[in-house]
C-alpha cells in the first residue's frame, strides 16, 4: 500500500515536472514568435513607407534628360556632311 502510494507520488512528479518542460518550452517559442511579429511588422512599416516616398519623389533625371534632348538638333550633323563634301574640290577630268 505504501509503495503504491510512493509510486503515485513519483509519477505525479514526473508528470508536473513534464509538464513545466511544456510550459517552459511554450513560452519560449512565444517569445520567438513575437520577437518575429515585431520585426516583420517593423519592416513592412518600412516597407510602406519606401513606396510612399519613391511615389510622391519627382524623378528630377527626366526632367534633365529632356533640357539636353531640345538642344541638339540633327542639322548639326547635316553641316559636317555638307562641309565634307565641300573642300573635295571639282573632280579633274584627263
Amino acid at each position: 500500500m505504501i509503495k503504491a502510494k510512493v509510486e503515485d507520488v513519483v509519477s505525479m512528479i514526473k508528470a508536473s515536472n513534464l509538464i513545466q518542460r511544456e510550459e517552459e518550452e511554450k513560452k519560449a517559442s512565444r517569445t520567438i514568435v513575437w520577437i518575429l511579429a515585431v520585426i516583420g511588422a517593423v519592416a513592412a512599416v518600412a516597407a510602406i513607407a519606401y513606396a510612399v516616398y519613391l511615389y510622391f519623389t519627382p524623378d528630377y533625371l527626366e526632367d534633365f534628360d529632356d533640357d539636353f534632348d531640345d538642344d541638339f538638333d540633327d542639322d548639326f550633323f547635316d553641316d559636317v556632311d555638307d562641309e565634307k563634301t565641300e573642300t573635295k574640290g571639282p573632280a579633274k577630268e584627263d
